[in-house]
């Protein structure tokens, strides 16, 4: 289940932009699934490349090319890792926040009066890995922040967005 927070949250870069009376209501990482298609190329390609470095006989030259491109996508996939890694969706009592990007830090947020219609959307692969997306609308306006994908268990946070869109405002 996604996590329900108090005022003091994991993302202590989200924190520094949260107002004084802003509270933490959910956070949650996006979902692993987001690095699959990277992880299959580098598996794949080290299948390949082990492959092609033993079935056929190369010049030295040409092996260590194939290897350094093997390399460079291993790296490749662990920076989407350290990406992920630092890749947050914040709900708080008064918007929605994406966190996102390790050099250049990003944050997009929509504030939850603003919202107008939110679609739920979950592909096949989707429900058999446990991730969907959830799509925001405002009225008639471009926002920072109209698609979140790959987020986690997303049917209990679905229902969580809800009770804090719809739900009874309390009267203090």
């Amino acid at each position: 289940m996604p996590s329900v927070l108090s005022a003091e949250s994991r993302v202590g870069a989200v924190n520094k932009l949260l107002a004084p009376s802003e509270r933490v209501v959910i956070e949650v990482r996006r979902h692993w699934a987001q690095q699959f298609w990277a992880g299959v190329l580098v598996f794949g390609s080290l299948i390949l490349t082990m492959l092609i470095d033993t079935v056929m006989p190369l010049v030295p030259l040409v092996r260590d090319v194939l290897w350094i491109a093997w390399f460079a996508v291993l790296v490749y996939w662990l920076w989407r890792l350290v990406e992920w890694s630092m890749d947050w969706f914040v709900i708080t009592d008064r918007r929605f926040m994406l966190a996102n990007g390790v050099l250049n830090r990003q944050v997009g947020m929509m504030p939850l009066s603003k919202v107008t219609d939110m679609r739920y959307e979950r592909t096949l692969l989707g429900r058999v890995l446990g991730y969907g997306k959830f799509v925001l609308e405002s009225a008639g306006q471009d926002q920072a922040l109209s698609t979140i994908d790959y987020l986690p268990e997303p049917d209990d946070l679905y229902v969580q967005v809800c009770e804090l869109l719809f739900g009874e405002k309390d009267s203090t």
